[in-house]
């Protein structure tokens, strides 16, 4: 019975998104106040209904109702409890719902959030987002329905993929897909505002902070996700350039150049057009990665489905949702004349810069995800673009961008002297290049990488440090230190941010350039060295797990006068008939002891993979940083929808 409640919520929720739609926008463009106001509780009212659908699925998981088709494919009764309720999102119908959920949220936060906007303009924005949950509402009752019964429920179900029973993916889809769905905020304040025929200074405050907010999640989704790929999968990296992870990497990327663009619309009402069109393409990428993920055309351990014709029904919904609005944004070209404008050495200039290479490297990135699919359609090959063409292709963008930063970040507006820029700077640029030339003069027969992302790391940390500095202006160290507590929270959080880029940076480079790999087979008893660690395999025996059988080893780490014992294990799960290797990791400030077990040999032995990873934990301590200093700039009031700001309007409206 909460099943069937569960889909009739489902169906309420698409009838109130089409009044959510159809409603406000009249009313927008007719001048009525009421129908306007009817976008409010119609967007609550579809959150909750769709918060309902989700609540009866997680019911249906935690109860273990086998009478629906989706918890029988995905879930069963000895599994942990913890991984039935992550099973709700593990699978395409169940993420799908959580995919629509978050929409709602948004729009409903919208309504909530956004008192301070010009009527018309929340009106529409929340009819936008009520398209789009029209859409998706519609591809999951037509095409995945996550309440199908079961003819004849069985006794039990075929459970969830062993890979995804971790606490990683229990957490990595949702804040993914917070970031993934909330740039569809910035693609609705866009589309709101070509409609409007208006896009100023206003409109930038706006949307920063929906941009940012998703920007924030997504970074934290994808950081998790790299997390769970380096501990669950075995094979001891971080990030292999898989499509599915390009699919998060694309918009998050172009999110960023979102976040520096709309900064330059909110200051001197410049690049407008380019921020409307960044905004679009965000959101559009969001679609790309969406189809990727459940298409089938990717065979990826991050795909959800393998259903062509669900494809066709994301790319349909990519055609309108996007085609619609490059059309409306060429039609609106007229309104977004830019009104500032700035000499080649100055903050807009650099924004600008920033934004090229980030916009780029989005593309370059896509042109490696999508080749293979185009090279088999027209010419009927097989092509594999893997890790040395995006390593190559995708690193000179990074670099250029670091170099950049610290730089870009200190100049003033409109108009700079480059000299007088980089006055501030030298000490950081000094202290950077003497970090990189120590660490190559020490290092003996490895790669430049680890140097070069030593030097550029410290070079974009020091440099946020030396902004936050400048800030304070001039006087005594203790006035300084005093201005340094007062200052906004939006320039706290933006050095934060930046400092967490490169702390990010260099650990990428230390891991690449630095780690230590050994693989071998080894007899129970046997010792080896690694690195200047001694490891000896103390023993192989079977472990019963909750739902699953394990073969564990028991290997003991003399690390100079420190010992610790790590014990990796090779699991299956009888139910799904999968195995799954667990990798076992001691964690270090600097640097990460990773033990794989691999088969079993002829000879009695274990083949063992050892990795030594120098700063692997800096890598998510950088993500993390970076995440915290968009948290730090959303708690300033400026910066909040509800203190967008009350400047008063600019252009000719549409009607």
């Amino acid at each position: 019975m909460i099943a069937e409640l569960g889909h009739f919520a489902l169906t309420l929720a698409l009838a109130v998104a089409l009044v959510q739609t159809v409603m406000p926008l009249i009313g927008a463009w007719k001048g009525w106040p009421g129908w306007m106001a009817v976008a409010d509780p119609a967007a609550t009212t579809q959150f909750l209904l769709v918060g309902f659908a989700f609540a009866a699925l997680t019911h249906a998981f935690v109860t273990s109702d086998f009478s629906v088709a989706l918890v029988v494919s995905n879930s069963h009764t000895l599994k942990p409890m913890i991984y039935k309720i992550s099973g709700v999102w593990g699978n395409h119908e169940g993420s799908l719902l959580l995919w629509v959920l978050i929409l709602a949220l948004f729009g409903a936060c919208a309504s909530w959030f956004g008192g301070n906007l010009p009527p018309t303009l929340k009106a529409r924005v929340i009819a936008v987002q009520g398209s789009i949950g029209v859409a998706f509402l519609m591809f999951m009752l037509f095409t995945s329905n996550p309440f199908d019964r079961m003819p004849l429920p069985p006794m039990d179900g075929q459970d969830l993929n062993p890979l995804l029973q971790d606490p990683g993916l229990a957490f990595h889809p949702p804040f993914l897909y917070l970031g993934y769905v909330g740039l569809s905020m910035a693609f609705s304040f866009a589309v709101a505002a070509l409609i409007e025929g208006r896009v100023d200074a206003a409109w930038g405050r706006w949307v920063r902070p929906w941009t940012l907010a998703a920007w924030v999640f997504l970074t934290i989704g994808i950081a998790l996700g790299s997390w769970w790929a380096y501990y669950e999968l075995g094979w001891g990296g971080f990030w292999f350039w898989d499509p599915v992870e390009n699919a998060s990497f694309m918009p998050w990327l172009i999110a960023a150049a979102l976040l520096h663009s709309a900064i330059v619309v909110e200051k001197r009402e410049a690049l407008k057009s380019w921020t409307i069109l960044l905004a679009i393409l965000a959101f559009g990428f969001s679609l790309i990665g969406t189809f990727i993920v459940r298409s089938g055309i990717i065979t990826s351990v991050h795909a959800f489905a393998n259903d062509p014709e669900r494809g066709v029904f994301i790319l349909l919904i990519f055609a309108f949702f996007v085609g619609g609005a490059l059309m409306l944004y060429a039609m609106r070209a007229g309104v977004m004349e830019a009104k500032g404008v700035f000499s080649t050495f100055s903050r807009e200039s650099a924004l600008v810069l920033n934004n090229v290479l980030l916009a780029v490297s989005a593309f370059v990135v896509f042109i490696g995800t999508i080749w293979p699919l185009v090279a088999e359609m027209l010419w009927d090959r097989k092509l594999s673009v893997g890790p040395p063409f995006f390593d190559a292709a995708f690193t000179p963008f990074v670099v250029a961008l670091a170099m950049l930063l610290p730089l870009g970040a200190s100049l003033p507006w409109k108009r700079a002297e480059l000299g007088k820029a980089m006055r501030p700077l030298w000490g950081a640029l000094a202290l950077s290049v003497a970090g990189g030339a120590l660490t190559f003069a020490v290092q003996t027969g490895q790669s430049a990488l680890g140097p070069v992302g030593l030097a550029l790391g410290l070079w974009v940390v020091l440099g946020a440090a030396s902004d936050l500095w400048l800030r304070c202006g001039r006087g005594s160290i203790g006035q300084r230190l005093g201005r340094l507590t007062r200052l906004p929270r939006a320039d706290w959080g933006k050095a934060v941010a930046h400092g967490g880029l490169g702390i990010t940076i260099f650990a990428v480079a230390a891991l690449t350039a630095w780690q230590v790999e050994d693989i071998r087979v080894v007899k129970p008893g046997d010792s080896f060295e690694v690195a200047g660690y001694d490891i000896t395999l103390q023993g192989v025996r079977e472990v019963q797990g909750p739902n699953y059988r394990s073969t564990m080893a028991e290997m003991r780490v003399r690390d100079g006068s420190r010992n610790f014992t790590l014990f990796p294990e090779k699991r299956i799960y009888p139910v799904a008939g999968m195995p799954t290797t667990e990798a076992a990791i001691d964690y270090g400030f600097l640097r990460d002891v990773y033990l794989v077990l691999g088969d079993p040999q002829a000879d009695g032995g274990w083949a063992v993979r050892s990795y030594i990873k120098p700063f692997a934990n800096w890598l998510w301590g950088g993500c993390i940083i970076m995440a915290l200093g968009g948290f730090i700039s959303l708690s300033d009031r400026r910066y909040r929808i509800a203190a967008g700001s009350r400047k008063a309007p600019q252009g000719v409206p549409a009607e």
